[in-house]
Formats: structure tokens, C-alpha cells, sequence
């Protein structure tokens, strides 16, 4: 059956803490990013852009009240394919490259997990999920381990957690003992097996979130939890699950249950 184009493309929801979740809602659940919206007194930030399919500026109205600062968490596909819409963009140096020259290859739009079954409407007439790519969008910051992110009465510290990819980074809020953590830790399996994953590496950045004095977690995808879940997830793929090794297994398996919430 052909598919619609999509009346609404992003769904808003608050939580606690000034922090909102965004959606595209008919991304299918094992790959839709979670964008995290939070808002600070002299400016918010967004925190990862999803595909970049629809003009998140144009579309939630909450993002138009403030300067935004855009954050990639990494510059795969699904979370960095919409920071050309913002003119304050940050993200590690390390991926820097990637994101300034975006390719199917560089940005793992070509592992498998962008197909027709990903998308349950169409953003666009005409769109084909064979020609998305990532549009360019140069970094105005680079960031690294250690740096501030200042919304005016809020700060959060960059922690840089490499292993899913290079430039990992995860922001962690010390007042709320929040931590937005990307692809690094979610409720979910990870991926530590793309071109340029290393699992000893995120291996050690399993350890240091161990560490950290957090209350809740904002992953990439799927629902938020606490600490206590956390290192749960952290010990269960240490001992060698929550792999999901070949994508299209995977995807077929996902695709069998009913989930409400996603994944790389």
C-alpha cells in the first residue's frame, strides 16, 4: 500500500526538569532518536536532531522562544541529520569531519537500518529513503572533555565516552543528577560494531558512567531510567549481551514486537 505524507511528523512531550522529549513519529520505534529539548533561563538546548526529515523549528513551537544551542551526541544519521536548521552548532572534534562532509558512509546511513520498513509515513511527496543523506552542518564549537555548556541558570559538563563511536559525548547536569547519554548507555542493545565502534573503549566509558553520582538517565533511544537500571545495562553487555550484531536480523526480530520506544 503506498504511504501518506504525514500531517505531523514530531510529537512533544514534557517531562520533569525543564526537559521535553521530541519524536518523529513515524520513524519506526527500533530506530527513532530521542531529541531532548531542555530549556535554561538565557537559552535552551536542543540535544541531538533526529533524521532531519522535517524543520524541527518550524514544527515545535516551544523552539522559537529562546536561543537554542544544538548539541550532537555523535554524528551518526539519526541523531545529527537535523543540526543544519541550527546556527549554533556543537559536537566533539573528533567528529567534526563527518559532519561538516556528511556521506551515507560516515554517518552509517548505509548499515543497514534506513528502508522502507523504517518509515511508517512520508515526510514529503516524493521522498525515498534510497537518496536520504545527511545535509552538511559545520560545527561553531568543538567540544571535549571537561567543557561547560551554560544556559544561564543551569550548567552541564561534557563528558567525552567514546566507543560507539569517536566523538561520543554525554552531558550530565550535577544540580539534577541528570545525564543525557546518547548512544554510550540506553535501555536497549547497543552498537559497538559500526566502522568506527571500539568496544574496549566503550568499554572504560561503561565504567566512568559507573561512577558518576546520577539520578536519571536521557538515553538515545527508548525510555529514560535511573542509576540502578543503568548499571544493570552496563553489567548485562559487559558479560556479552545487549549486542545487536547483524542489522537486519535484528531490525526482523524488532519488527515481531511491540515496543513503544527505539534504537542506533
Amino acid at each position: 500500500m503506498p504511504k501518506h505524507v504525514a500531517q505531523d511528523w514530531y510529537e512533544c512531550r514534557a517531562l520533569r526538569d525543564g526537559v521535553s522529549r521530541i519524536h518523529e513519529i513515524h520513524i519506526a520505534d527500533w530506530l527513532r532518536c530521542n531529541i531532548w529539548h531542555v530549556r535554561g533561563r538565557d537559552r535552551d538546548l536542543i540535544i541531538d536532531t533526529g533524521m532531519g526529515l522535517r524543520p524541527l523549528t518550524r514544527e515545535i513551537a516551544l523552539l522559537s522562544e529562546r536561543p537554542i544551542t544544538a548539541i550532537m551526541t555523535h554524528s551518526h544519521f539519526d541523531h545529527a541529520g537535523g543540526m543544519h536548521e541550527f546556527s549554533d552548532r556543537c559536537g566533539h572534534r573528533s567528529e567534526a569531519a563527518i559532519i561538516a562532509d556528511p556521506t551515507a558512509a560516515n554517518t552509517v546511513a548505509d548499515a543497514g537500518y534506513v528502508r522502507a520498513e523504517t518509515f511508517s509515513a512520508l515526510p514529503y511527496e516524493g521522498f525515498t529513503h534510497e537518496h536520504y543523506r545527511v545535509r552538511p552542518a559545520p560545527l561553531t564549537r568543538l567540544l571535549d572533555e571537561g567543557d561547560v555548556i551554560d544556559l544561564g541558570d543551569r550548567v552541564f559538563k561534557v563528558f567525552h565516552l567514546p566507543g560507539h563511536s569517536p566523538g561520543s559525548i554525554a552531558l550530565y547536569e550535577k544540580a539534577t543528577e541528570i545525564l543525557f547519554s546518547g548512544d554510550v548507555v540506553y535501555d536497549g542493545a547497543l552498537i559497538d560494531d559500526l566502522y568506527h565502534s571500539d568496544p574496549d573503549l566503550l568499554h572504560e566509558s561503561h565504567t566512568r558512567l559507573k561512577e558518576l553520582p546520577v539520578a536519571t538517565i536521557h538515553g538515545g533511544h527508548f525510555p529514560s531510567f535511573g542509576r540502578d537500571r543503568m548499571i544493570d545495562l552496563i553489567d548485562e553487555y559487559n558479560a556479552g549481551g545487549l549486542r545487536i550484531g547483524d542489522a537486519s536480523a535484528w531490525i526482523e526480530g524488532e519488527m515481531g514486537n511491540d515496543t513503544s520506544d527505539a534504537k542506533p
